[in-house]
């Protein structure tokens, strides 16, 4: 079979439950997804070729392109991301040129056909040599996009993207305290998170959608002007500011010494969309950083959906909610 010829990159990891290795699910997707290219206008090259990425949280294809253009990608995602392409969709309506627009979808099935956005940011970083402005235009891109996206919470709440408001978030707190081995010192802090939300719940800045795993490799560079983003697998309609808190973490491995006057530059530019409706800047850093220290249960809740019941599952979770004894990265 011409699957069998396909390049398997597997990673580090098992991916033993990925539906790659069911016969019919391969032949099915397979076939669609050069249905679904021709339907564009576009032929897909020879089988062999086609390029296999299998994660546990996706399988990925890259497929050549007969004319000799820029490949396309093909997208599966596993039930606890199954909302992703009907959100990629939406989001390619609302906010045209900001995200990648898919060439096709399904949703029963969770599988997407995507065009190749270009060079990623995280190559743009590389080759500024860590200047930390490559960062600045597009948070505040992406802060202006939640604004309009934060217009369609009922929509966003239909397309089944997980609700993690600060109004829910103590409640799944208990959720997720219930199905792991956390530590007493995480369990106690549940009236201190409670809190934290409460105030943000209060905070007049309102919920919309959380990429929640936003980092330089989720975002195309394009010319430089716009930026293109990507992969919302992760997502979740949340409090808008806890978004920050992967950006934060990982640009504090990038600058080491440099990085708090780095993230406050980054902070504020992110943050300044939201003054437009009159809230003062030294409010927003607070607001920031509350969200931040209750941003780690999201992240915990987003590895339990990908990874239920696993090893990974119970070590991730764990991991994040650690990460609520700690002061927030910004």
């Amino acid at each position: 079979m011409d699957s069998e010829l396909m390049t398997i990159d597997a990673g580090d990891y098992d991916v033993r439950a990925t539906p790659w290795w069911d016969a019919r699910w391969r032949r099915e997707a397979l076939a669609w997804a050069e249905e679904a290219l021709a339907g564009a206008g576009l032929r897909a090259g020879e089988r062999a070729g086609w390029g296999v990425r299998l994660r546990p949280w996706s399988v990925v294809i890259r497929i050549p392109v007969e004319d000799g253009t820029s490949p396309v990608w093909f997208k599966a995602n596993p039930p606890g991301s199954a909302f992703e392409p009907g959100l990629a969709r939406a989001l390619a309506e609302w906010v045209p040129g900001q995200v990648l627009p898919p060439l096709a979808v399904d949703t029963v099935r969770a599988w997407s056909l995507l065009p190749d956005g270009g060079p990623l940011l995280a190559h743009a970083a590389a080759a500024e040599e860590a200047d930390p402005h490559f960062w600045e235009d597009p948070l505040r891109q992406y802060a202006a996009l939640q604004r309009v996206v934060g217009l369609r919470t009922g929509e966003l709440a239909g397309l089944g993207v997980p609700d993690l408001r600060p109004e829910r978030l103590a409640e799944r707190f208990d959720e997720v305290v219930a199905v792991t081995d956390t530590p007493e010192a995480v369990r106690r802090m549940r009236p201190q998170l409670a809190d934290w939300c409460a105030e943000l719940a209060g905070s007049g800045i309102p919920a919309t959608l959380d990429h929640s795993d936003l980092h330089e490799a989720q975002v195309f560079h394009g010319d430089g002007r716009r930026f293109v983003f990507f992969d919302w697998g992760d997502s979740s309609l949340a409090y808008p500011f806890s978004s920050l808190l992967v950006t934060a973490r990982v640009a504090r491995r990038r600058f080491g010494a440099d990085a708090p006057a780095v993230l406050a530059r980054l902070r504020d530019a992110y943050l300044e969309p939201w003054t437009d409706d009159g809230h003062d800047l030294p409010a927003l850093r607070r607001l920031a950083g509350l969200a931040c220290r209750v941003g780690p249960v999201g992240r915990a809740l987003a590895w339990g959906r990908v990874f239920p019941g696993t090893e990974v599952h119970h070590e991730q979770v764990a991991r994040w909610l650690g990460e609520l004894l700690n002061e927030p990265p910004l």
